[in-house]
């Protein structure tokens, strides 16, 4: 199937739910909104707007439902409104000046209008949501917004839980995988639940591509997490040595901290310098990080793939729902 008029076609609904804000006097709110979704400024284009792969998923899982994907365009451009919401606020949290190589947008235009740009990228999510009515009767409308809008609660959790690790020095591996729940496979489980919704499908098909949604996004965050430690930085486009450096408690740091070994101790001992990564990085290696991780990136993957085999897309949206998981699900360093 041919994704490329799905994507077309979000783009112009993503800039239509925007367009609420294009008004006279809040002209400059609008310029704030339409740069961060990467369409206008400095960098403007393809790059900056990124992949757009959580409401092409949404679209793809009504479609392989058997759904007309042209009704579902709310909610698609709902879930990426979502997402980009997160990604302003977590700019901020994160004191990080640039995203997708451009500056960011708090940055740009200061924290004050950053933190309402993004309170109103989350306010027009809800919005979209509601303009399912057009297509949908009521209850299903009502159902859509109960699921996103307890997406959102979770993405909160998972935020709250990921900065307030920071801090804490007795974090295990069980602690990783509720932060990373609400953090990374909240959304991606959202949209995959919603594409079944909108699709008709059963509540057992809704399950299972919710489920399959969700250990998606686990196992997406444990490849993540390797490649932030052992990548080809050419490959990936950020620097292999910056998590550590930024000591990120990803999975395979609490792997290494867990065996109490060598990597912990330097660990205890402050932040890792730059001329130290590739030693330490071996350290986790040595002490089976590598390893484990990789085991818990394929555990979630089989997971993953159970639940889609369980759901069975149809058609050509669910051969390119499959194509793209694999592609997602295969990513190497």
């Amino acid at each position: 199937m041919d994704t490329n008029p799905l994507l077309s076609a979000i783009e112009t609904e993503l800039q239509r739910q925007v367009g609420r804000l294009d008004s006279p006097r809040t002209r400059v709110f609008y310029e704030m909104m339409t740069y961060h979704m990467g369409w206008t400024g400095e960098g403007a284009g393809p790059e900056a707007t990124g992949k757009r792969i959580r409401p092409l998923m949404l679209l793809l899982c009504a479609v392989s439902c058997g759904a007309n994907w042209q009704f579902a365009l709310p909610a698609a451009a709902a879930v990426e409104l979502v997402h980009n919401f997160s990604l302003v606020h977590d700019d901020i949290e994160d004191n990080s000046h640039k995203r997708r190589s451009r500056t960011t947008l708090w940055k740009k235009w200061g924290m004050p209008q950053g933190i309402n740009a993004g309170d109103g990228l989350f306010v027009l999510s809800n919005l979209a949501i509601t303009d399912l009515a057009d297509s949908y009767k009521a209850e299903t409308v009502v159902r859509a917004a109960q699921i996103l809008h307890n997406t959102c609660l979770d993405l909160t959790r998972g935020q709250f839980l990921d900065i307030s690790y920071e801090k804490r020095d007795d974090l295990t591996v069980e602690d990783y995988w509720p932060m990373v729940t609400g953090k990374t496979a909240a959304l991606l489980s959202c949209c995959c639940q919603l594409g079944a919704l909108l699709g008709e499908a059963d509540e057992a098909t809704q399950e299972a591509y919710r489920s399959f949604g969700h250990f998606l996004g686990l196992a997406f965050q444990v490849q993540d997490d390797i490649l932030g430690i052992w990548g080809d930085e050419a490959m990936t486009g950020k620097s292999a040595a910056s998590d550590l450096v930024e000591g990120k408690k990803s999975l395979p740091v609490l792997f290494g901290l867990q065996k109490k070994g060598r990597f912990a101790a330097r660990w205890k001992e402050g932040p890792i310098r730059s001329d130290e990564v590739e030693e330490v990085a071996s350290m986790l290696a040595e002490e089976s990080a590598y390893e484990s991780s990789h085991a818990a990136a394929r555990q979630m993957t089989e997971m993953a793939l159970t639940n889609l085999r369980e759901a069975d897309p149809q058609g050509e949206a669910g051969e390119a729902l499959i194509e793209l998981a694999n592609k997602l699900l295969g990513r190497r360093q």
